[in-house]
């Protein structure tokens, strides 16, 4: 049993980020995403109830929902200062077949899908783990350009632009060194 002052120093921090589930989204996924957001941002993260799938989003000739209209959304009501939305379905722009992931650069949303996280070679599907590896990268990603960082060239930065799964795969689990100093002042300003 803790002592009082063991008790005071556990003190919950309003959330820097909140992860809004959309629809019927893999509870485990929300959660690793959070969690990773977590570890290496270093960023106090609630997932909050899931949401209702964004109908006047969809895009019903491509089957897939407008990320613009669902960043808007996330970005209009109360609540923690960042958001990342997660869906379970399809993403795409009107200028793009589909996205991973979309984000206000240095704004307060973004969303990504969960929907293609789960490709294999040749048409098959992935591992549950690879599908989760690649929804915390792609929510680590999205979350570092609402901070305000934008696309890296450094082989393996977490910030290299990846049209696919296959491209998430060739990422390694963190930032660059110059990424990394720039999201520490990131976070600091964001304090």
């Amino acid at each position: 049993m803790g002592s009082e002052s063991d008790m005071s120093s556990r003190v919950m921090l309003p959330p820097q980020v909140e992860v809004v589930p959309f629809g019927l989204v893999s509870s485990t996924a929300a959660q690793v995403v959070a969690a990773n957001l977590q570890a290496l941002l270093e960023l106090n993260v609630l997932v909050v109830q899931p949401w209702p799938e964004p109908a006047h989003a969809l895009v019903a000739a491509r089957g897939q929902y407008d990320a613009g209209l669902i960043l808007k959304d996330l970005a209009a009501t109360e609540g923690a200062p960042l958001r990342l939305g997660l869906m379970g379905k399809d993403l795409c722009l009107p200028f793009l077949t589909y996205v991973l992931g979309e984000s206000q650069l240095g704004g307060r949303a973004a969303v990504m899908s969960l929907h293609r996280l789960s490709d294999g070679e040749g048409g098959g599907r992935t591992t549950r783990h690879l599908m989760l590896e690649r929804a915390a990268k792609v929510g680590l990603h999205e979350i570092a350009h609402v901070l305000g960082l934008e696309h890296c060239r450094a082989a393996g930065c977490l910030m290299k632009f990846s049209a696919g799964p296959a491209g998430l795969d060739r990422l390694r689990m963190g930032f660059c060194p110059v990424c990394q100093r720039e999201l520490t002042r990131l976070k600091i300003e964001l304090a």
